[in-house]
Parts: C-alpha cells; structure tokens; sequence
C-alpha cells in the first residue's frame, strides 16, 4: 500500500487546531501546544496545522522558522535558556553563558546531549538579570552559583519523573 506523504496525519495536532476552533489567528499556541505534546514539531503536525487552518505550509514554516522557541528536532536535552538582551548583558550575561558552556561542554545553540543552552532576547524579568528560564519556570539575578544549584534541581526532577 502506498501512503502519500501529503496525507499523513497528526492526530494530536488535529485535535489542538480543533480546540482552538481552526482559526488560523491561534496558529502560535496551536504550535505551542502541538510541541509541548510531542517535544518538537514533525513535519506531518506541520501538515496537518496548515491543512486544519487553510494556510500553506509555506506560512506555517514561516511562523515556525521565525520564531527561536519552536523545535523542529526531538532533544532529550534540558533546555536552558539565557537571557542576552541588553539589560543582562549589562549585568553579566556573556560571562555566565561563557560559564555555562565550559561546565556543561556544550556551545550555545548548539544543543548536547543532557543540556542544551539557548539564546533567548528577554524573558520580561529585566530589573533581576541575567535571568535564566528553565522548563518555563523563571530565575533572576542567576551568576553560575546559582545557575548550577537551578540546573542540578532541574535534572533531579527529570530523573524523578522517569
């Protein structure tokens, strides 16, 4: 039997659209929602998205590509995300990041395999930076003490939860 590729279907990214009414003004939380379902956005929920809300997959890609949180690829990682916009940059952010990355060998937006560090410009917590988000929950006034003691309870509690 053969299957064509434009028919393949997400079910769980059917679903979301229609919770959402498949209004096409609710694709960024349809993608937020698709993704914290499976992890990351396969090509198929990709489909099934501009299908359900009669868009192209050419503006749905557009939307995701633009957008630094939406993944395209499963990571097993912790993703890290350190805030590089001005205010914390001008309270040390670089500093942390360079930290970051020589204690967990990993480069910024580069992933690894239990860590993944990402770059993000503001996290809306400007007076407590550098400010640092982990599993959305959000830290402020992170140096790489306090980055460390974050990371290690987030690891903790993924292991926990296995």
């Amino acid at each position: 039997m053969v299957t064509l590729l434009n028919k393949v279907e997400d079910q769980v990214a059917r679903t979301v659209c229609q919770d959402y009414g498949s209004k096409p003004e609710a694709l960024l939380e349809i993608l937020h929602s698709v993704q914290e379902h499976h992890g990351f956005l396969s090509d198929a929920a990709l489909r099934t998205i501009a299908n359900t809300l009669n868009l192209s997959r050419a503006e749905v890609h557009g939307v995701v590509s633009f957008y630094h949180d939406y993944k395209r690829e499963k990571s097993g990682a912790l993703s890290v995300k350190i805030c590089r916009a001005e205010a914390c940059q001008s309270v040390g952010c670089d500093d942390l990041i360079d930290t970051a990355e020589r204690k967990y060998g990993v480069s910024l937006d580069k992933g690894g395999e239990s860590i993944a560090l990402e770059a993000t410009y503001c996290l809306g917590n400007c007076a407590l930076g550098p400010a640092v988000m982990i599993d959305n929950e959000l830290y402020g006034r992170v140096d790489a003490q306090r980055l460390e003691e974050v990371v290690d309870h987030h690891v903790s509690l993924a292991k926990a939860s296995k």
